[in-house]
C-alpha cells in the first residue's frame, strides 16, 4: 500500500513567513516614516525658533535705531541743520514697530533691508553732524570776534556820547547868563531914589537894576528874565494883576514877582525892573533873586525898617 506525504503544514509555514516578512517591512517603513516625520518636525520647530529669534533681533535693532534717531534730531536741531529726513525715518519706524510683522523669511528680509537703510542714514547724519559742528565752531569764533569788535565799538560810542554830553553840559554852563552890578533902590511917589535900608514912606516902588555880563558862548536869542522878591519867611511877593506869574524851577512850579522878555545881544545890556507892591512892606530883610532860562543868574538884598 502506497504512503501519502503531508503538504498542508508546509504551505502554512510559508504563508506565515511571508506575513511576518510583510509585517516587518510595514513596521520598518512606519518606523522610518515616524523618524522622518520627527526630524521634519524638529527642523520646522528649529526654523520657526530661528525666524522668531531673527525677527526679535531685528525689531530690537529698530528700537535702538529709533533712540539714535531721537538723539540725532536733537543734535542737528541744536546745530541749525535740517531734520526733515530724520523725522520721516522716525515716523516710518514708529509705524513699523506698531505693525504685526509676518514671520516669514521674505518679510524679515525686507525688514532687515530697511534696518540697513536706516543704519546707513544714521552714518550719513553722523558725517553731517561733524560738518555742522565744524561750521558752528568757525561761526562761534567769528561771532566772538564780532562781539568783541561790537563791544569795542560800543565802548567808543559810549565814550563819545559821554564826551559829547560833558561838552554839551560845559557849553550849557558856559553859556549861562550872569547878572552883574545889581542895585536895589526904593522909589518914592516923587520919583526920588534911596538905597537900602528903606522906610515904608519912602517905598512906593522897588527898582532893581543890573547888567547882563559879557558871554561869548551864549547865543544871541530871546530870553525871559524874571525877578523874585522874597521876604524873611521865604514867601514870594507876587500879584498876578501886576504882571506876576509862575515858571518851572527845579521841576517845580514857582511864582515870580516880575518879568521881561528881551533879545540878548551880548552887549552888556542894562535891565531895569520896577515893582509896586501896593501896600506896606513888613519890616525885615528881603532878597531879590534874578532868573534866566530857569536858573538863577544873580541876587541882592534890601532891608525895610
Amino acid at each position: 500500500m502506497e504512503s501519502v506525504q503531508p503538504t498542508e503544514p508546509k504551505k502554512s509555514s510559508n504563508r506565515a513567513g511571508i506575513i511576518i516578512a510583510l509585517l516587518s517591512i510595514v513596521v520598518i517603513i512606519q518606523s522610518v516614516k515616524i523618524y522622518l516625520d520627527y526630524n521634519d518636525k524638529a527642523q520646522i520647530i528649529e526654523q520657526k525658533a530661528n525666524v522668531e529669534e531673527d525677527l526679535a533681533g531685528t525689531m530690537q535693532r529698530l528700537k535702538e535705531i529709533q533712540t539714535e534717531l531721537d538723539q540725532k534730531i536733537i543734535e542737528i536741531q541744536k546745530l541749525g541743520g535740517d531734520v526733515t529726513e530724520l523725522e520721516q525715518a522716525k515716523a516710518e519706524i514708529n509705524a513699523q514697530l506698531k505693525r504685526n510683522i509676518a514671520k516669514g523669511s521674505k518679510a524679515i528680509k525686507e525688514l532687515k533691508d530697511k534696518v540697513e537703510g536706516y543704519e546707513e542714514l544714521l552714518k550719513i547724519k553722523d558725517d553731517e553732524i561733524e560738518k555742522l559742528q565744524s561750521v558752528n565752531k568757525v561761526l562761534l569764533g567769528e561771532n566772538k570776534q564780532l562781539k568783541t569788535q561790537k563791544n569795542v565799538l560800543n565802548d567808543s560810542i559810549n565814550r563819545l556820547a559821554t564826551s559829547k554830553q560833558e561838552l554839551a553840559t560845559k557849553v550849557a554852563i558856559a553859556s549861562q547868563l550872569k547878572a552883574e552890578n545889581v542895585i536895589v533902590m526904593a522909589v518914592n511917589s516923587k520919583g526920588k531914589e534911596r538905597e537900602s535900608p528903606f522906610k515904608n514912606r519912602q517905598l512906593e516902588k522897588i527898582k532893581v537894576e543890573f547888567n547882563l555880563a559879557d558871554n561869548k558862548v551864549a547865543p544871541v536869542e530871546g530870553k525871559k528874565i524874571m525877578i523874585r522878591v522874597i521876604d524873611e519867611n521865604n514867601q514870594v511877593i507876587f500879584d498876578v494883576a501886576k504882571g506876576s506869574g509862575t515858571f518851572m524851577l527845579n521841576n517845580k512850579e514857582e511864582f515870580y514877582t516880575a518879568q521881561q522878555e528881551i533879545l540878548f545881544d551880548n552887549t552888556r545890556q542894562k535891565l531895569t525892573f520896577f515893582y509896586n507892591k501896593g501896600s506896606e512892606y513888613v519890616s525885615g530883610s528881603y532878597t531879590i533873586e534874578i532868573y534866566g532860562d530857569g536858573y538863577q543868574i544873580g541876587s541882592a538884598t534890601f532891608e525895610v525898617k
